[in-house]
């Protein structure tokens, strides 16, 4: 079987990294830039980070922060009227997955609007064209949607949420600057750190594993086991540290693909979105947080799955004399880590 691996055009790692955006977007050819942010990043000035170095450059931009958490079908029809309000020729995401997954979606759209529906794009879409060029700059240390082929749309009539694969909506360019993300609160932290994690083992069970995912899921797995904790308590090495271990974990599972673990927190998240409970929003990372371990013995009674768990305690260096002590030791430290985090163990826990 041929596996096939679709990364961005360039990607840029490291403190400083948000720089050499006006050089790309001036070296592509692009006239005006939408702007793609949430309220949040806006007033709080982590938005500005970037705007400041367009004014600087003398690129035109429209900011547009119409962006919810958990982005909408209504959400996403809103940006794609604004976009094409705006006479743009490009996006510069910043943000989470909610900033990343609108973008996607309006590019997409804009670039084949007979899907202006949204609905139509679940699963693996029929599109023929690239979505508008993104240039993707996130803020958090998680979702890696900067570098995968995967949006996720809630669709609030039918109360639930729909995955989009396409290869046709990766960011021509990722800025994976460590500097975006210094006020992430812990709470964030902590969510996104997790669904990184989620992200790479998931990416390394899976059926569709190749030796280049497999080595960069690994990766990934052994960085945010060292890193989150203390990039939870703040400190600043582990935070660029886990920047760029959700990204590895991001390039694996674009190309792996993922598991039950996504599939049942998409699904709960989009029961318990904001606004369907009063104070009691569940994050897509603390939902993949709660389900993982007792994903992993669930998935462990397949003799492949098993094995691929215990190559991770392995890894880790974790004790056990067989699979079943591995993948026990495995799921022990996903459980210290959700404590250490302040993450619940169930969702009845959680309220």
């Amino acid at each position: 079987m041929a596996n096939r691996i679709i990364l961005n055009q360039t990607s840029y790692h490291g403190a400083g990294a948000i720089n050499a955006i006006p050089d790309e977007i001036k070296s592509r050819g692009f006239k005006k830039v939408f702007v793609a942010s949430d309220p949040d990043l806006v007033k709080f000035g982590v938005s500005k980070k970037v705007t400041d170095i367009l004014d600087n450059a003398g690129i035109e931009y429209k900011l547009y922060s119409d962006i919810k958490p958990n982005p909408t079908i209504e959400n996403v029809q809103h940006g794609v009227a604004e976009f094409k309000a705006s006479k743009a020729d490009c996006i510069v995401a910043i943000g989470g997955g909610s900033s990343m997954d609108t973008a996607k979606a309006i590019g997409i759209i804009i670039a084949n609007p007979e899907f202006e529906d949204v609905r139509s794009l679940e699963g693996v879409a029929p599109t023929k064209n690239k979505c508008v060029p993104i240039i993707a700059v996130p803020t958090t240390a998680g979702t890696a949607a900067e570098v995968t082929i995967n949006y996720v749309i809630t669709d609030v009539e039918r109360k639930r949420k729909f995955v989009c694969v396409d290869a046709h909506d990766i960011p021509v360019v990722a800025v994976v600057d460590p500097d975006m993300m210094s006020t992430m609160p812990a709470s964030l932290t902590a969510a996104t750190g997790m669904d990184a994690l989620t992200h790479a083992i998931e990416a390394y069970v899976s059926t569709v594993a190749s030796h280049y995912t497999d080595a960069l899921a690994m990766k990934a797995i052994e960085m945010v086991t060292a890193y989150l904790p203390s990039s939870y308590k703040g400190n600043r090495e582990s935070r660029a540290a886990m920047h760029d271990a959700q990204c590895l974990a991001g390039m694996a599972f674009s190309n792996a693909l993922l598991g039950i673990v996504h599939s049942m927190a998409h699904k709960t998240g989009a029961a318990f979105h904001e606004g369907s409970m009063k104070d009691r929003h569940l994050p897509h990372g603390c939902a993949n947080a709660i389900y993982l371990p007792y994903v992993i013995k669930y998935n462990a009674h397949d003799q492949r799955a098993a094995e691929r768990y215990a190559d991770i305690a392995r890894m880790l260096g974790l004790s056990g004399n067989s699979n079943k002590g591995l993948i026990e030791s495995l799921c022990g430290l996903i459980d210290k880590m959700n404590d250490e985090l302040n993450i619940p163990h169930t969702l009845k826990e959680f309220g």
